[in-house]
């Protein structure tokens, strides 16, 4: 029954609808055996009292377990994820329905024997908490052999008896897409040896590798413990290839940052599956073309230039201001693509003769323009420096394009730009409202992408908190109620690419990061990802919000509206009216103040962008 309501889709309220009336089943069931039981199984044996009192009582014990359950959340759980924490749940309900059913005594005047209220008490608490749970028992025990042969699973043996060994367990046994079987597990602790790890034996240590292999009838191995690197690790590899098992590892934290993982196995930390983009009209929109991207050596930049490299485009053009990642990317990319007309330039978007030359020089078809200052905290101390670099290499990048004829301009925003409390959001709102000006006054067409946080891009929180982890702690998360849209840097990059074939000039394209993530979620998650505990082997400390920081992002400005394309994870803001001559000459003004560095910047970005609001400084 269980499998039924979860495996076909049944909606959440007809499943609660469901365990309520069952819990009001199990109620019922409960007290009558314990009035049975009391009365030694002789149903005539029970005095009339006692059976009217047991009808009498049963509509309030009814409705007091379903209000109670229902305010402990029990309805809400998925039952093919219950754990601890579910139990600890059921045992609160029942601690609290001990007054309440006193309270009940009281009011009914009901007089039954003692052993009636006792007994019905514990049979009530085992069969609506086994309910919660019986679907896990399901899948652990038949789940996986659903359809399938013995011979035909996956028998898996885990290495590794910790907190990711644990969540990989529970992932498979769960699963109802993979043919596997759990058989053992392996783990180097000889405490842990002889125990169960949900539901399944921990049989050994890594002496025991070959035997159990043997005895259990493995074919696959996975290595779950992904903190252990070094010579622990290539030891337990060395015995698990003399089986000639399947080998997989599980991903430690530096694999998911640096890409070494396929972008699917983020979704843990995402809460959804990886976006889907049309290849073909990006390909096509972007092969033969001679393409220009600024900040090209930067996270974003870099996947820009490594998703255009597959197009097969004329020519590509890196322009960024630091050499190092310039020429990281530019290897990569030599390795990858031998073939491909690849020129690495360095300069800086502020200087207005070197991005002129560069234009003239190349004349690029499209520009990505991914430079910018993006710290939101460092920009806060050096809001000039965010003018200069963002507001004002954005103005001289684009009218450079202009000048020269680039079919389409594609500026990278931020989600920062809604209402933005911080310099560097402000910043890129001015960029926005510089590409629709530039949109309007020449024949290029002029576009900006908005989208939240990456994950794993410079100064993101995922290198901090793995390097934090990796350091033994604590992980800092400044605020517990804080939360952010968050995406890979492929997922983002490929619908900044898929946007800007849509693009006609003028539109604030706004991507869709699906739900909002709860920082402190994604940082417990992280850690359990490395084989610890959030609290237990890695403390969690609350710092507060840095200057400039809100507890939460928007995508799109109230007066904006949306309008969908056809990919649903694009939508576009159109074009907010503005008077361009006005604008342009507080572009001049700004230029002005932030070369003299002017304590007034933020004021006077604040009479520009209405929406700005910072703190003034005392």
């Amino acid at each position: 029954m269980n499998k039924f309501l979860e495996g076909r889709g049944v909606p959440w309220v007809h499943q609660a609808i469901l365990v309520a009336f069952l819990d009001a089943l199990f109620v019922v069931i409960s007290y009558g055996v314990a009035l049975i039981l009391r009365f030694d199984f002789s149903f005539s044996s029970i005095p009339e009292a006692y059976r009217s009192g047991y009808l009498w009582s049963m509509p309030f014990w009814i409705s007091a377990t379903i209000v109670v359950f229902y305010a402990f959340r029990l309805y809400h759980s998925i039952w093919r994820l219950a754990s601890i924490s579910e139990l600890q749940m059921s045992v609160a309900a029942y601690i609290v329905l001990l007054p309440v059913y006193g309270l009940g005594v009281l009011f009914m005047q009901l007089r039954m024997p003692k052993a009636y209220y006792f007994m019905g008490y514990i049979i009530s608490f085992c069969m609506t908490t086994a309910l919660r749970f019986s679907y896990r028992m399901f899948q652990t025990y038949f789940g996986n052999r659903e359809g399938v042969g013995e011979e035909e699973q996956n028998r898996i043996m885990v290495i590794g008896g910790g907190a990711a060994g644990q969540t990989l367990i529970r992932e498979l046994i769960n699963s109802r897409r993979l043919h596997t079987k759990v058989c053992c597990v392996i783990d180097d602790n000889p405490n842990k040896i002889g125990r169960v790890l949900e539901g399944i034996p921990i049989v050994g240590d890594r002496n025991d590798i070959l035997t159990m292999v043997d005895r259990y009838k493995i074919n696959h191995i996975i290595y779950a413990i992904p903190a252990t690197t070094g010579k622990n690790q290539k030891e337990i590899l060395n015995i698990c290839k003399e089986t000639r098992c399947r080998l997989q590892t599980v991903p430690g934290v530096y694999q998911l940052v640096n890409g070494e993982v396929s972008v699917s196995k983020l979704r843990d930390l995402l809460g959804r599956a990886q976006v889907k983009v049309n290849n073909d009209e990006i390909f096509r929109a972007i092969r033969g073309r001679k393409v220009l991207v600024t900040g090209g050596g930067g996270s974003i930049g870099s996947e820009l230039c490594r998703q255009i490299a597959k197009a097969r485009p004329e020519q590509l053009i890196i322009f960024d201001i630091y050499e190092n990642n310039a020429y990281e990317i530019q290897q990569e990319l030599r390795r990858a693509y031998p073939q491909l007309n690849l020129v690495v330039l360095i300069g800086s978007v502020r200087n207005s003769n070197r991005i002129n030359q560069v234009m003239h020089t190349y004349k690029p078809d499209i520009v990505y323009h991914a430079a910018a200052h993006k710290h939101v905290p460092l920009m806060e101390e050096s809001p000039n420096e965010a003018i200069k670099n963002n507001v004002l290499g954005t103005y001289k990048t684009a009218t450079a394009a202009a000048r020269i004829g680039v079919k389409k301009f594609v500026l990278i925003s931020t989600d920062k730009a809604v209402n933005p409390t911080n310099i560097m959001g402000a910043s890129k709102r001015l960029c926005e409202m510089v590409v629709q000006m530039m949109n309007r006054k020449t024949e290029t067409d002029f576009v900006a992408v908005r989208f939240g946080n990456v994950l794993g891009s410079n100064g993101s929180v995922i290198p901090l908190f793995k390097r934090q982890i990796a350091e033994g702690g604590p992980v800092t998360v400044t605020d517990k109620d804080i939360i952010r849209y968050f995406m890979t840097i492929p997922e983002a990059v490929s619908l900044v690419l898929q946007a800007s074939y849509y693009a006609e000039g003028g539109e604030i394209f706004v991507l869709d990061m699906g739900d909002p993530v709860r920082i402190d979620d994604m940082a417990r998650n992280l850690i359990r990802l490395s084989g610890y505990e959030p609290d237990v082997d890695i403390p969690i400390v609350y710092t507060g919000l840095r200057p400039g920081e809100k507890l939460y992002e928007e995508l799109l400005m109230d007066e904006e509206g949306l309008q969908d394309t056809a990919n649903e994870m694009i939508h576009i803001g159109h074009p907010i009216e503005m008077d361009d001559e006005w604008f342009e000459d507080k572009l001049k003004l700004l230029d002005k103040v932030s070369r003299q560095d002017s304590a007034r910047i933020k004021e006077i970005v604040a009479e520009i962008v209405p929406t700005y609001h910072y703190k003034k400084e005392k």
